[in-house]
């Protein structure tokens, strides 16, 4: 028996069966799960390449927004003017998580909180107020697509690694651990019928051993019968009867005078 084999037996056989029909059911479980994950990042690859064209648009009309702004305030810088401002930022962003197929994919929200925009909207009111309030809007919406740029990128690179993950897992049992289970137990099996065979030619062989030497009794025992019948010739294989002495009973038929009579 090699080395690297289990012992060949019953209990061995099944419990590598059991191994193997788990193996097998991991591995149809770990397919469909790779494929449920590869539908999702088809879907996230077509949502990625139309966000980023969205981001392009926000952000180049967010340039241009910025142009007019300054040009409405005749060159004068706003920007000192808005971080000086902005005490509180009124986007934020949460991250929340998302479930695929098992897989925990992060999400992020963003919240707006309007109450916050309150210092920016007295802007400049008598210079071009209305057109920053218009550039405050686009780089809003820029804001908004970046957040879900970011958003499905990063839910784009977690299935990308959760993917090539479970293809590894995949390709491990289907090439390498539910082979090597399906050899032991070819091996085990074919061990067994050997070992059947052995039992059964053994068997046969002691059956035929037997045989032989009640043969070889019943021939000897015929053959010390003959010789002790042609040692004592004329006398019968069956014992003879013993014979009985005669008892001398006289008869009344014959004519004797009997010495007991008075007359």
């Amino acid at each position: 028996m090699p080395e690297s084999m289990p012992a060949a037996n019953r209990s061995t056989l099944q419990t590598f069966k059991a191994k193997k029909a788990g193996a097998s059911k991991g591995h149809k479980l770990l397919k469909q799960k790779r494929d449920a994950l590869k539908g999702r990042f088809q879907l996230l690859l077509k949502d990625i390449v139309e966000t980023k064209l969205v981001v392009g648009e926000a952000l180049k009309d967010g340039s241009f927004a910025m142009a007019k702004a300054q040009w409405a305030t005749a060159g004068d810088d706003i920007a000192a003017t808005v971080i000086e401002r902005a005490k509180k930022p009124s986007i934020t962003m949460k991250l929340y998580p998302d479930n695929v197929a098992g897989v925990s994919i992060p999400v992020f929200k963003l919240n707006h909180d309007v109450a916050l925009d309150a210092p920016a909207q007295t802007l400049s009111i008598a210079n071009g107020g209305a057109v920053i309030a218009a550039c405050r809007e686009t780089y809003q919406k820029a804001v908004i697509a970046l957040v879900r740029l970011a958003s499905l990128q990063t839910a784009f690179f977690t299935l990308d690694e959760e993917i090539k993950m479970t293809s590894r897992r995949v390709n491990a049992l289907e090439y390498v651990l539910i082979p090597q289970i399906e050899s032991v137990c070819h091996y085990i099996t074919q061990e067994m019928d050997e070992q059947s065979r052995e039992e059964f030619f053994r068997v046969k062989k002691v059956v035929a051993k037997k045989k032989a030497k009640l043969e070889n009794e019943r021939v000897q025992l015929l053959k010390d019968e003959a010789e002790a019948a042609a040692a004592t010739p004329g006398a019968s294989l069956a014992p003879a009867a013993p014979k009985v002495a005669a008892l001398a009973v006289p008869s009344i038929l014959e004519a004797k005078a009997d010495s007991d009579m008075m007359f």
